[in-house]
């Protein structure tokens, strides 16, 4: 399965070693994941900015995760989809990497709950996605 996990759970995976942490590693060992150099430089801007995350810690995150990560460059999208505009790069990021799923914790995309061919899952949910 092609998955891509939005910044929100790549950040909570790297804050607190729970359910996002558990998601991360099970998909990087079981699937392939999607991301793009834009979504990882919003990882980057938030674990600097929000988190104080310094930018050496920052920079190892990002090294392990493109280790991890197929990058793709996001599709054109036709128009806008999203209610918040900044959500469309994830959008366009999950149409280009041809995902079966994007799993966020981002109300703007889980209210849409399907793009296209891609399903849109909160981390919950994804379990019992995968099981299908």
């Amino acid at each position: 399965m092609r998955v891509l996990l939005d910044t929100n759970v790549l950040i909570a995976a790297f804050i607190t070693h729970g359910a996002c942490s558990e998601l991360l590693e099970h998909c990087a060992r079981s699937h392939t994941v999607i991301s793009s150099a834009a979504l990882l430089q919003e990882l980057e801007d938030k674990l600097v900015g929000k988190f104080r995350f310094t930018r050496s810690e920052t920079r190892e995150v990002v090294v392990l995760l493109q280790s991890k990560l197929e990058l793709v460059q996001p599709a054109a999208l036709q128009a806008p989809v999203c209610r918040d505009p900044d959500d469309d790069i994830v959008l366009a990021t999950a149409v280009a990497g041809a995902c079966d799923c994007l799993v966020t914790g981002d109300k703007d995309l889980l209210v849409l709950k399907r793009f296209q061919n891609i399903g849109i899952l909160a981390p919950a949910d994804f379990w019992r996605h995968e099981r299908i």
